[in-house]
Order: C-alpha cells, then structure tokens, then sequence
C-alpha cells in the first residue's frame, strides 16, 4: 500500500478534530500544499532505507512526504496532541508500523533520538529555527546532512559568508560544523495560517572531520558573540573583555593567530575565529 499525502482539506479537517488552531507561540505555520513537501524532500535527497528526523511534525503533511521515499521518520513534536495523532494519520496513509517514531518532546531539550538518524528534514518553527539547528548539530554528530524550511531572513543570516551585511552570529556558529547553502525559496501562500515573512529552504552538509573538540567549540562561540556583540568596532576593543581583558592584550593574541587588531568581525571567517580561541 503506497503512503498517501494530505490536502489542504484534511488538513483542516485535522486540526478542527484536535482543536488546533496554528500559534504564533510555537511558530507554527502549517504546509498545505504537497508539491511542496515532497518538493522539500527531493532537495534533501531523501533515500528508502534512511532514517530521518524531523521537527516539529505538526498534523504530519511533511512527515509522509518524507515516509513516502521508503525513509523512516524518527518525528520531535512538543504539542502533546500533535504527537499523540500522528501515528494515527501515518496509519491511516498507508505508512508501515515500523516506519515512524514519534517524541513527545521540546527538540531543545533532548537528547537522544530513537533510530540514530543521519539526516534532517524539517519545516522549523521561526522562533527557535537557530537554536534548535545548533542543539542538534552539536548533540547528534551522527546529522550529516539536511534541509530546512525557514523564515527567510533566518536563511539567508545562515548561509552568509564572511564580508556579507548579513553574516553574524548564526553564520558563524553554523559554519563549525559544516557548509551551509540557499536551496530555494518557498511561496507563502502554501501555509496556513499564510504568514507575514517570506520562506526558505537550507541545505547543510556536515564537514566529514570534525573541527575541534567541545572545549574548543565552546571557546570559539565565546570568541564568536564577543566580536559580534561589538560588530561596529575593531576586534582588538570587541575581544578585549575575553582575550586578556585589554586592547593590547587582545592584539596580542589576534597576531599570534594571524588576524589583524583593526579588523572587524563581519571579516573573519570560521577558521579566523577557530585560531583566535587557539591562540588566546
């Protein structure tokens, strides 16, 4: 029995049984249209046979898109009632017992998945779409690759490379574990509650050799949000708090790492930042 996906209709439907109406709380907007969800999945390359996580199910439209490859579905849903119907909605669509595993979870807040899975697919609530990309990157290393559906601006801050008035941050955070791409842009008219803010998808593929080491990472995002805390000014003054808690003993350590004083953090790419913390 092949999986079958949901309308725009039965979605409704859905969440009328439920009592569910979308909130912006949990950043929910749901997918109602299924060239789109299967369209997400195509660009993630989603093979029969892999396991998948996704997050934030909602009522499951992109849950048996995933499901219809022949993946399985390990699926991280905080609304009890969304978790508890999804199984019955995946039953109901032709989705084999085995095939999904649903947590009752807040996906910031866990850490283990069922199944081990090694790859994300995901239309990420626009609240916490960082966050939650970064606590899975650094509690499962198992995610080599994925894609997400975010708010747009989201997007395009993660996929930046240095120089660019968008880079910051989550930019450089998300370039320690791997690369990070545009993967298309996605109408707003196929969610509903239609949003206010423009969608797209990001792909990721985790760099095959770690960067570093926790400790590492940990310095190095330290060393990150200092010199974006003080974007405007030169690292020598944006890092002198956490490298040696003055100008000149920032520069120090910034010519021991081969970055210059006067630079500022919108110029530094991930590895910059990765000698910094070495350094200091």
């Amino acid at each position: 029995m092949p999986v079958t996906l949901l309308g725009a209709a039965q979605i409704r439907a859905l969440a009328a049984e439920l009592d569910v109406t979308p909130t912006k709380k949990l950043g929910q907007n749901f997918v109602v249209d299924a060239n789109t969800v299967r369209r997400i999945v195509q660009v993630a390359g989603v093979q029969a046979g892999e396991r998948v996580v996704e997050v934030g199910p909602g009522l499951g439209s992109l849950t048996l898109a995933i499901l219809e490859t022949g993946a399985s579905v390990t699926a991280v849903e905080i609304d009890h009632r969304l978790a508890a119907r999804l199984p019955e909605t995946a039953a109901a669509h032709g989705v084999p017992d085995a095939a999904l595993t649903v947590v009752d979870a807040d996906a910031l807040r866990i850490s283990q998945l069922p199944g081990d899975p090694t790859v994300l697919v995901a239309n990420l609530p626009y609240n916490v779409s960082v966050p939650v990309l970064l606590h899975f990157l650094e509690t499962f290393p198992r995610l080599t690759r994925g894609v997400v559906m975010v708010q747009a601006e989201v997007g395009e801050r993660l996929a930046a490379a240095p120089g660019s008035k968008v880079y910051g941050v989550p930019s450089a955070k998300a370039a320690w574990y791997g690369r990070w791409r545009l993967a298309g842009t996605v109408s707003r008219q196929v969610f509903w509650p239609v949003p206010n803010v423009d969608s797209v998808l990001v792909s990721f593929e985790r760099d095959a050799v770690p960067r570093g080491s926790d400790t590492e990472r940990r310095r190095t995002f330290e060393i990150i949000e200092a010199a974006f805390g003080q974007r405007r000014k030169m690292l020598r003054q944006s890092l002198a708090t956490v490298l040696g808690g003055s100008a000149a003993a920032a520069s120090a350590v910034l010519e021991a790492a081969g970055v210059a004083p006067t630079a500022r953090a919108e110029q530094l790419s991930i590895d910059d930042f990765a000698r910094i913390a070495a350094a200091g």
